[in-house]
């Protein structure tokens, strides 16, 4: 018997194609593009499964941890993003999601995150810390997240915070996260 998935992502084609995927897996899927309509369709369905995007256009998927986890305590929340840093990992993981995992992602690999991933009581089983240490760039960028989520976004008070001009700060955000 399959899960009732709830795909909370903001580019259609995506959560299209995912949905689908997990359809032909037994189980039964709706998707939200957006933090207000998955929140209307938590109040009106119970979810096995939330699969829940950090970026929704100007939103984060960050905002909808806790009103899920009140809603629906039961469901297991997977954030996926293709920003990934240690800072929004852990952010998710205290604010109840059971498991982060980096676009891409394959099917089975969400799956297993949901699955098999995590213990019964919900810590999550399988986070290892990493084998070589991180690059300079790296610790910048996931630095830059941290204070970010700190200031919940806003630009100007982030770069003060990092004592660097409102631009430069821009400039490092419009590149893509450097590998570790």
């Amino acid at each position: 018997m399959g899960w009732h998935i709830m795909i909370v992502d903001d580019d259609p084609l995506f959560a299209h194609t995912l949905a689908f995927a997990l359809q032909r897996r037994g189980h039964t899927v709706v998707t939200a593009e957006a933090i207000s309509a998955a929140q209307t369709l938590a109040e009106v369905q119970i979810f096995d499964a939330v699969v829940l995007d950090l970026r929704l256009g100007a939103e984060s998927g960050l905002h909808l941890i806790e009103p899920l986890r009140a809603r629906q305590p039961e469901a297991r929340i997977l954030l996926l993003t293709g920003y990934a840093s240690i800072a929004t990992a852990v952010a998710a993981i205290k604010l109840g999601a059971v498991q982060y995992l980096p676009k891409p992602a394959s099917v089975d690999e969400i799956l297993t995150a949901l699955g098999d991933g995590f213990l019964a009581d919900g810590v999550v089983a399988n986070i290892n810390p990493p084998d070589t240490p991180l690059s300079v760039d790296r610790l910048e960028w996931e630095h830059i997240q941290k204070v970010l989520a700190q200031h919940e976004g806003n630009l100007s008070a982030t770069a003060r915070a990092l004592k660097m001009h409102r631009r430069t700060l821009q400039r490092k955000l419009a590149k893509r996260p450097v590998k570790a």
